[in-house]
């Protein structure tokens, strides 16, 4: 894997990253979160009612997530980056002030609003940030250790909020939660954000995911976007090569916004997922591999309670959940060095280890599901990791929001499909239906990986000269 030296000093590197792991921090240091659910049932609400708020959630984040991208590449992202969490308190607020199914609704759309302006504008803001740094190798772990520091966040939240609605109820979770927005607003005020003079905007070419000198000259902008395949004789720790394998190569000039209006940026975005294959497949590796354990992680406390174990136990057994994510986001920097055949086996543990724990049908099974929300928190890092560096041009967080949306549908779907198997066949075997998934991709990506290496560069060159 290349490494790029820091051509700055390091304290510039160190600023943007605190002020990053602050901002995950505090964004989900909500007290509401682990009982939300449960405020909305105390309201009187049905579970159809509760059901149907999920709904608008998740509607509210894809109806907002493209076109807050385009604000992202047109405006200033860490404006975008300072309201997220005060469209979230105001939402917080409303529950509290007015609990009632109206005021969650309103508050369900501002949540997801809030989501969808952090969603495509904080990834390009730290990329964008770090390739000025001359520091864009550390993507991946920056990435990995912002998600962790969201997770800590999660995790404390859930150890306050029983102690703090036992002093004051929900008017002061809620008073707890608008306040954690708050102190994310100002910790982004801290973010670094630098535009090129737009004589010096410029769109870059697509990188070729291959070793290299660091400096060498950037692609030409009429050679093909498909990098050369991987030789049989490669090691498999080599840089990925194809559409479909990670890559964390950084591109060869910086990432600078034109002056182009939110629509023609809107356009932009969504033109080069449509027609450049090696975008469009990493956007679809993001999604795929973001919703399925994003969707699952929903029905676990359905799955520790068909375990046998009292409610009382379900907290203790979602908390060593968490502790793998938190120890699947720590290892970035390792699974940086993963080829394409240990990425797709990364993909393979995840989907054994999901199904294998679901069907155990026992508390220990949980280990296993640990074990694969932590490798699957780490190929969800990678895969982010991978699309920064194959997007260029204008339309960045654009094209990141493009991602979260074909996420967001894809849990949508996955909810869906999980509950009709669940009720057919119950919580274990919905489970481990769900996660083969992640078998099905790490086949794909395997079998395009041989694909490649028996087809000569000259030949792939050769049937693919309109790509670029």
């Amino acid at each position: 894997m290349i490494s790029i030296v820091s051509r700055v000093p390091d304290p510039a590197v160190r600023r943007l990253t605190a002020t990053l792991y602050g901002y995950a921090f505090l964004s989900d240091l909500v007290l509401l979160y682990p009982l939300y659910v449960v405020f909305f049932a105390d309201t009187g609400l049905s579970v159809g009612q509760i059901a149907s708020l999920f709904v608008i959630w998740s509607a509210a984040g894809i109806l907002f997530e493209v076109p807050s991208g385009a604000w992202a590449d047109v405006l200033s992202r860490r404006l975008l980056l300072c309201l997220a969490p005060l469209v979230a308190a105001a939402g917080f607020a409303l529950w509290v002030l007015l609990p009632s199914y109206p005021a969650f609704a309103g508050g369900f759309l501002l949540w997801g609003a809030a989501g969808a302006l952090v969603s495509g504008a904080l990834e390009a803001l730290v990329w964008t940030e770090l390739d000025r740094l001359g520091a864009v190798g550390r993507y991946a772990r920056v990435l990995g250790r912002a998600r962790t520091a969201g997770v800590l966040g999660v995790v404390l939240s859930g150890v306050l909020a029983g102690p703090v609605l036992a002093v004051g109820g929900y008017p002061l979770v809620g008073a707890a939660s608008v306040a954690a927005c708050l102190l994310a607003a100002i910790a982004a005020t801290r973010f670094p954000e630098h535009r090129a003079p737009a004589a010096a905007r410029v769109t870059v070419a697509e990188p070729v995911p291959a070793a290299g000198p660091v400096n060498a000259a950037p692609p030409r902008p009429d050679q093909p976007d498909t990098a050369p395949p991987v030789g049989p004789d490669e090691p498999d720790s080599a840089p990925p090569a194809g559409p479909d394998e990670p890559d964390t190569v950084p591109p060869a000039s910086p990432d600078d916004d034109a002056d182009l209006g939110w629509w023609d940026t809107l356009r932009a975005g969504v033109a080069q997922v449509r027609t450049r294959a090696p975008v469009r497949s990493a956007v679809l590796l993001v999604a795929v591999v973001a919703a399925d354990w994003g969707a699952l992680d929903e029905y676990t406390p359905l799955l520790a309670l068909d375990t046998g174990v009292g409610a009382q136990a379900v907290p203790l057994l979602l908390l060593l959940l968490w502790a793998g994510v938190t120890v699947g986001g720590l290892l970035a920097p390792a699974g940086e060095r993963l080829g394409s055949r240990g990425y797709a086996a990364l993909l393979g543990l995840v989907g054994v280890a999901l199904a294998g724990g679901a069907l155990l049908r026992h508390p220990a099974g949980f280990v296993l599901i640990a074990v694969a929300f932590g490798a699957a928190q780490l190929a969800t890092v990678l895969a982010d990791a991978r699309l920064q560096a194959r997007i260029t041009g204008t339309s960045r967080a654009t094209v990141t929001s493009l991602a979260g949306m074909a996420t967001d549908v894809l849990i949508i779907v996955t909810y869906a499909g999980y509950g009709l198997l669940a009720t057919a066949a119950g919580n274990a075997v919905a489970f481990a239906l769900t996660a083969g998934a992640y078998l099905v991709v790490a086949l794909v990506l395997l079998t395009r990986r041989r694909r490649r290496a028996v087809v000569p560069t000259g030949v792939v060159a050769a049937v693919t000269p309109g790509r670029h």
